[in-house]
């Protein structure tokens, strides 16, 4: 019997690693400059956080010093000759965002009670770093947190912090209003303190230790607000926290190398740096690196119509603000694709419509219907070289032309026309790729919003795949896909349309395969192209819906018009004003005005860049004076489970079409086989 099992056991391994999934999702977030010309490269552009998202800026102290100087041969040239790439940055002092206490620390101005206390900033290739020196940039550890956000802690629990830091409420003693911390890392101890609170206020405990070449630098703060008697625990309230990276210091000495980029020296707080004897071309339809993650995209163009932009990518799990240019005062201002990076933009055929406008402020206040938003209809290029068929959209008849689809952004989202002239019905853009991936028979792809592709089966000798679109485990479409045999093409296209809202034969998903081939184990397609819209949730726009502080007032040259109507919107000191749909503006805390449009977009998965109350946190409800605004942890998403396989019905043969079927996704004939197997090895194994 034990035998038995084995075999068994390996036998249904041998099953599951047919069928595991693939995953297709999108995870990274671009954060780009300015969209920049080849007469502008020419002149000398220079790029600082006002033209870049991705550079260090405070807007409240106005502070940010990054610069990227960029200039090219000539108009026409894709050349960036010799030290023509400079890049230059500068410390800064920034008050923390929490109040912590005004004590002694090495950063400026600490001993005084009546100064904001602050720490020496410097932005280095669009992240951000803090001096362990007020006045030298060579000793620098990257900062993990700074913030005023609201956490309880109960006794015993630990708060995650970034980088395995934990920060834990070891006993509380509610009579005596005292707390005992301990900061840890990678469950090492790291200091404690016992915090005496305060008949009010609250209580900060600083942390200094010597780093590097500096003696008493202040590695992590917290301030603690309140300790209290719940209805299970005794809680603690911390209410602002500050860390850095202190034990991996960067530094930086002349003549050190960051990508194309070397150091020249050090001077006014700061660090200069250029491309030295290394020219730099901007290739068409490039990626071009610069340094620590920052890379120029330039366009697919000819050499008269030179277009780039910097640009950095981002692909760790969490929130990411992407920001629009800096307004000032009461001047109008407009952002569009080129000044706004959460508006969509196709660089190669220099589309994106969306423009945001105000008109006219009066002291803080956009007046009435002052506010407006407009965006239109593109033709956009598919990303991958689908086959040219007939379609409703735009020109797919002519062999000759690029086919493509109507984009149109709104609220910085990418939507889907159904129609190429209106924009009164939209559908969300899912996926439009040109990515390879191998498809074992019988696995699954898995694609954004449950949807899933499954190579069914595949006739090898016959050059065919049986390909089958689902979502929810729920049938969608299928197809037997015929590969080119002779001639010019060696790919082959399968379309699904289907009739959407008030649209007929509207293109919901495309996958261009590219090759299908035997392994060593199991037969193989590739495919090279995906497109896929979510068809299932259309959004229908009329004249007066609201959307947010914004209406619709029309539908012209194929777009859509807003404004903000009878709503006055007031940018008061220090907010965040919504717009619509997920767009807000922040307004700098100051009393000059001072404001940018940004979007928020999110990587799923656990966010490592913001504490995160961990496991180890009691089950036992607080005391019901623990607050909503307190930060919670983000819940990791939970991976698919396959959907249990079913029994395929095999197609007659393989020129006829498969079955509709209402089944999920089912395992392709080498699983089947697979089972065949297992019940041959136990009815032997039984019968001996």
């Amino acid at each position: 019997m034990k035998r038995f099992t084995t075999i068994a056991l390996v036998a249904l391994l041998a099953i599951a690693a047919l069928v595991v999934p693939a995953a297709a999702q999108m995870d990274a977030i671009e954060v780009r400059s300015n969209v920049y010309n080849g007469t502008e490269a020419a002149d000398g552009v220079s790029i600082t956080p006002s033209e870049f998202a991705g550079f260090f800026y405070d807007i409240d102290d106005d502070i940010g010093n990054e610069m990227l100087n960029v200039t090219t041969d000539g108009p026409e040239s894709r050349t960036i000759s010799d030290n023509n790439l400079t890049y230059s940055t500068s410390i800064e002092q920034v008050e923390y965002a929490a109040d912590f206490e005004n004590e002694s620390a090495t950063f400026a101005d600490q001993d005084d009670p009546d100064q904001p206390i602050s720490y020496p900033v410097l932005g280095l290739f669009a992240d951000k770093y803090v001096a362990l020196d007020d006045t030298s940039p060579d000793e620098l550890a990257k900062l993990l947190l700074d913030n005023d956000d609201k956490y309880t802690l109960r006794t015993g629990s630990a708060l995650e912090l970034p980088n395995g830091y934990e920060l834990t409420a070891k006993q509380i003693d509610v009579e005596g209003n005292k707390v005992w911390m301990e900061l840890s890392k990678d469950g090492e101890f790291v200091a404690d303190e016992v915090v005496s609170m305060p008949d009010e206020g609250g209580a900060t405990w600083t942390f200094d230790t010597d780093v590097g070449d500096t003696d008493d630098v202040i590695v992590f703060r917290a301030l603690i607000t309140d300790v209290f008697q719940g209805q299970v625990d005794s809680l603690a309230v911390v209410e602002g926290l500050y860390l850095i990276d202190y034990e991996d210091v960067l530094s930086l000495e002349n003549g050190d190398e960051f990508g194309e980029l070397e150091i020249t020296g050090f001077a006014d707080n700061g660090i200069q740096m250029d491309n030295g004897d290394n020219s730099i071309t901007l290739s068409r339809d490039d990626t071009v690196d610069i340094a620590e993650g920052m890379q120029f995209r330039v366009a697919d163009t000819p050499d008269t119509e030179i277009r780039f932009y910097l640009m950095k990518e981002y692909t760790e799990p969490g929130t990411y603000e992407i920001r629009g240019a800096i307004a000032e005062g009461t001047e109008a201002a407009t952002w569009n694709a080129t000044n706004f990076a959460g508006f969509f933009y196709d660089i190669d055929d220099n589309i994106g419509s969306e423009e945001l406008v105000v008109e006219s402020i009066n002291v803080r206040t956009i007046p009435d219907g002052e506010l407006k938003y407009n965006t239109a209809i593109e033709q956009v290029e598919y990303a991958a070289d689908f086959e040219n068929e007939s379609s409703t959209f735009a020109d797919q008849d002519d062999p000759d032309q690029p086919i493509s689809y109507p984009v149109l952004g709104l609220f910085a989202e990418k939507y889907v026309a159904l129609d190429d002239t209106s924009p009164d019905e939209l559908a969300k853009l899912l996926l439009d790729n040109d990515d390879k991936y191998t498809l074992r028979t019988g696995s699954a792809l898995e694609l954004p919003n449950g949807y899933e592709l499954t190579a069914k089966q595949i006739d090898v000798e016959g050059d065919k795949v049986w390909m089958e679109l689902s979502k929810d485990g729920e049938f969608i479409d299928d197809e037997v896909i015929s590969m080119p045999t002779s001639g010019s093409e060696t790919t082959a296209t399968w379309t699904y349309d289907r009739d959407v809202g008030d649209t007929d034969d509207v293109i919901v998903f495309r996958a261009l395969v590219t090759d299908v081939f035997q392994g060593q184990v199991d037969s193989l397609a590739v495919v090279e192209g995906l497109y896929l819209i979510d068809y299932e949730d259309v959004l229908s726009i009329d004249s007066g819906d609201e959307f947010g502080e914004l209406e619709v007032a029309g539908f012209e040259n194929n777009g859509i018009q807003m404004d903000s109507a009878d709503n006055s919107v007031t940018l008061s000191r220090d907010d965040t004003v919504e717009i619509a749909e997920n767009m807000q503006f922040r307004v700098a805390d100051d009393d000059d005005l001072r404001y940018y449009p940004f979007v928020e977009l999110t990587i799923e998965g656990e966010d490592t860049t913001q504490p995160d109350e961990g496991d180890e946190t009691p089950d036992e409800t607080p005391d019901e004076n623990v607050t909503d605004n307190e930060t919670e942890p983000t819940e990791p998403t939970e991976p698919t489970e396959p959907t249990e396989p079913t029994e395929p019905t095999e197609p007659a043969d393989n020129e006829t079409e498969p079955p509709v079927e209402d089944e999920g996704p089912v395992p392709g004939f080498e699983a089947v086989f697979a089972v065949a197997g297992l019940l041959a090895v136990a009815y032997l194994v039984r019968r001996n």
